[in-house]
């Protein structure tokens, strides 16, 4: 049997903030289970949980990622401009991306498809290792991904609520996380990025529908 291999296309948002809780947001208009968004939080004891809005998703990035807890709530992005807003059950975050930096600029002189392609995303993978970065690496359950980056932008401003209690300033993401093999850059950025997930033959991309994750 032939592996998976599964693209995801859209955001990736990553920072800190004063009370030590780190913040991912995954916003992905294209995936193969249809538009979604999800959310990492990391708080400063070191506690990893999940937001995903179905069953189906969770299972999927929780077979992916590590986590110490999984809860399957809504999660709604909205975005004007550079305004992004992020509500669910459990949190609300709102932030502002600044302009366009050099990385940016860099990084939006490569085609689009290109970026997107493993065999590219594999090279990209050295020269982001010297600044603390990973491109492509192994996840949970032999599934191997590769981050293909089009554009970044700098977060420059963060306000947000966990469980009705302030998150605090916007700080720089550290420690790093330890959802995966890669954390989100230690400056708190915004990334349009193509995701794609190798599945070695066999692999399920996630339960059916209405099915928990372990």
């Amino acid at each position: 049997m032939a592996k998976q291999r599964l693209r995801f296309d859209g955001w990736i948002a990553g920072a800190g903030t004063s009370t030590g809780t780190r913040i991912v947001l995954g916003h992905w208009p294209r995936t193969p289970f249809g538009a979604f968004s999800d959310v990492m939080v990391e708080h400063a004891d070191g506690t990893r949980l999940l937001l995903a809005p179905t069953d189906r998703t969770a299972a999927f990035i929780a077979s992916t990622y590590a986590f110490d807890r999984v809860r399957v709530e809504p999660v709604t992005v909205q975005r004007a401009g550079n305004d992004w807003s992020v509500i669910s059950d459990s949190l609300t975050w709102h932030f502002t991306t600044g302009p366009l930096g050099l990385p940016g600029r860099l990084l939006r002189l490569v085609p689009p498809a290109l970026a997107a392609r493993p065999a590219w995303i594999r090279c990209a993978d050295l020269p982001a290792r010297m600044l603390g970065l990973r491109t492509c690496g192994s996840g949970r359950a032999g599934r191997r991904e590769f981050y293909g980056i089009h554009d970044l932008r700098p977060i420059a401003m963060t306000t947000g609520q966990w469980e009705g209690t302030s998150l605090g300033r916007l700080s720089r993401v550290e420690p790093p996380l330890r959802f995966g093999f890669a954390s989100v850059p230690r400056r708190p950025t915004l990334i349009r990025v193509t995701t794609t997930v190798d599945l070695p033959a066999g692999g399920l991309a996630g339960p059916p529908a209405g099915k928990s994750p372990a």
